[in-house]
């Protein structure tokens, strides 16, 4: 479990009213770097997480890894004490896992490999600069309970799950999830002049059909 540390316990409501502003604080512009650039691999997915794989082919995941728009969505509603940063670090910790699992599955001559690696190294350049763009006490916080139950089975041993626990996931669906996410959770990043609401589900649903057009 997270914990805080002596310095945030001294601290008490001092500390409390300086990182309020932190918290609430928009997404830093040094971060829009390294997504907006892990957000240029992304567009490639299709290519590499679908075609080049077997026809309903599927990698086994954490339920929680299955973090969808429709997940932000709910956590945002039916769980208290939860502030951006707090879903901005799931998303990573989320991730994380998702890449570390579909490079495992990959044989070192599979055509989607390096994609995936280089996938990889761009999302840890992007959460190396989400680290270093808050104050370290921040991250020795406790977690809400039910986030910390969510990243206390994120980081269980395999061994250790149960059965039940487990899904299957074509590794496109969870590239889409992955890219959809984190334009909802970064938005900042990504805005445009028509201000697009990155964490409806119709703003995906409108981009797959514009891009499908041309084809028909």
């Amino acid at each position: 479990m997270v914990h805080l540390s002596s310095a945030w316990l001294l601290g008490g409501p001092l500390g409390l009213l300086l990182l309020v502003p932190v918290l609430m604080a928009p997404t830093p512009s040094s971060l829009c770097t390294p997504l907006k650039t892990l957000n240029d691999s992304l567009s490639h997915r299709r290519r590499y997480m679908k075609h080049n794989f077997p026809i309903n082919y599927t990698v086994r995941v954490h339920s929680e890894e299955i973090f969808k728009l429709s997940n932000i969505r709910r956590m945002r509603v039916n769980r208290t004490g939860l502030d951006e940063l707090t879903l901005q670090r799931l998303w990573f910790q989320v991730n994380q896992g998702i890449l570390k699992k579909l490079i495992r599955v990959m044989p070192d001559r599979h055509p989607s490999r390096r994609y995936t690696a280089e996938l990889e190294t761009r999302f840890r350049d992007a959460e190396g600069v989400f680290v270093q763009s808050h104050p370290p006490e921040i991250f020795q916080q406790e977690l809400p309970d039910s986030v910390q139950d969510i990243w206390d089975r994120l980081t269980e041993e395999p061994d250790k799950v149960p059965e039940p626990s487990w899904r299957y996931a074509t590794p496109k669906s969870l590239m889409d999830n992955f890219c959809h996410t984190m334009h909802c959770l970064f938005s900042e990043c990504f805005a445009t002049e028509e201000q697009h609401d990155y964490c409806g589900a119709s703003h995906w649903r409108k981009g797959r059909k514009r891009k499908l057009k041309p084809e028909s």
